[in-house]
């Protein structure tokens, strides 16, 4: 995967104007952000621009305001949090384009940040309008893509601008790249992908690129009940998918021709009611299921089986959770093998890739989010990239 990063551009950018798309949607909670954590991705990028003399200005969505303006889907409302996590004084500038931006930038001096207005209150950035994009390219010197998680959008500050100016992918954007090319580009052998979460109908595209393009694929989740009752195992109460068995089984027949080895549980922990430490919480083998019962995680032997199938990988890329994880104990499953698979991250013996908001939250309950390769924060973006799917805003970058 070829793209320029800021190492291709000049160390000094005095003067220069760049333009750098961030990704700034932040969940908010009484005025202020409750998670500042892409904020946190995109500063070395800011702030690296900024010292290196170049007048920064960050474009920028906040909600989804259709092309319509709301005062409360401005990006002024996240400036106060950006200037923390920066420890910089930031421009708010209310336009993206014309004579206001002009004006603003003629007030600037060499290592000031702006923050434009939402791009989202004009039609043109979500119909990657080329009249539009040109007005924002009209005061750039150079574009910078930081926004990983927008990218697969073809929108105006994610796409139309790489065309228009000199493009760079900023160091969020080349970190998450990197760590991709390494879990499915070109990865070290033999490759392992855990595919967890509630519905496989959410996550065909990903269960079908995964069979041809891994060697061991576990599936956890309430998909693999699916999966099992596509088998013929009576799943009780659980939840399942019980009119995609075909698709089921031809995913598994997809896998065989493929060399790929599916791995469904082959023990589960069960309850008859979906709450935290139920009485009626027991372990059993799948075929053991009652008809008033629900499976509700993998069990352990499983899961020690799953570690030790780890063991003898080189990749790992991971998208779901193993079992109903935000309700212990129903969180043992995902975070034993998420454990299992830190250690061998801190090892040296496995390169471990895992994104999507269900993972993120799941390794972090489990501690281990810091001890992964790489962990994307990335949703929709992170599961179209394992779809196969080719991303708007990268393509950009690397024609």
């Amino acid at each position: 995967m070829s793209f320029k990063t800021l190492d291709d551009l000049p160390a000094d950018l005095t003067g220069q104007v760049a333009l750098v798309r961030v990704d700034l949607n932040l969940p908010m909670q009484e005025g202020r952000a409750s998670d500042v954590t892409r904020v946190e991705a995109v500063k070395p990028t800011v702030l690296e621009l900024s010292d290196r003399g170049a007048k920064v200005l960050l474009l920028a969505h906040f909600g989804r305001p259709k092309g319509q303006r709301h005062s409360t889907m401005s990006t002024s409302m996240v400036q106060g949090d950006v200037e923390r996590v920066l420890d910089r004084e930031i421009m708010f500038v209310p336009e993206v384009t014309g004579p206001v931006v002009e004006q603003a930038l003629g007030i600037f001096r060499s290592g000031d940040i702006g923050l434009l207005d939402n791009v989202r209150f004009w039609p043109g950035e979500e119909a990657n309008d080329p009249e539009f994009a040109r007005g924002i390219a009209a005061v750039g010197d150079f574009y910078v893509n930081d926004a990983f998680s927008a990218s697969h959008r073809a929108h105006a500050s994610t796409e139309g601008l790489a065309h228009l100016l000199p493009a760079y992918a900023g160091r969020a954007m080349e970190a998450e790249l990197k760590a991709l090319d390494a879990a499915l580009g070109n990865p070290a052998r033999p490759v392992a992908a855990v595919v967890g979460g509630a519905k496989v109908s959410t996550k065909l595209d990903v269960l079908e690129q995964m069979v041809r393009k891994v060697q061991h694929l576990v599936i956890g989740g309430g998909m693999a009940n699916t999966f099992l009752a596509a088998r013929g195992v009576n799943v009780g109460k659980s939840l399942c998918e019980h009119d995609l068995a075909a698709t089921a089984n031809r995913i598994m027949d997809e896998a065989d021709h493929a060399g790929c080895t599916v791995h469904l549980p082959y023990d589960v922990v069960v309850a008859k009611e979906f709450a935290a430490n139920p009485a009626s919480l027991r372990t059993c083998n799948v075929h053991e299921v009652a008809g008033d019962e629900m499976i509700l995680d993998v069990g352990p032997q499983a899961v020690e089986a799953l570690g030790d199938v780890l063991k003898t990988c080189r990749t790992l890329v991971w998208n779901g959770p193993m079992g109903a994880f935000e309700t212990p104990p129903f969180d043992a499953a995902t975070v034993a093998l998420a454990k299992t698979a830190a250690a061998l991250t801190q090892d040296g013996s496995l390169t471990s890739v895992a994104g999507g908001g269900d993972t993120v939250a799941a390794l972090a309950h489990a501690g281990v989010a810091k001890d992964f390769t790489y962990v994307s924060t990335a949703g929709g973006a992170f599961l179209e990239w394992m779809e196969g799917k080719e991303l708007p805003g990268v393509a950009a970058l690397t024609k």
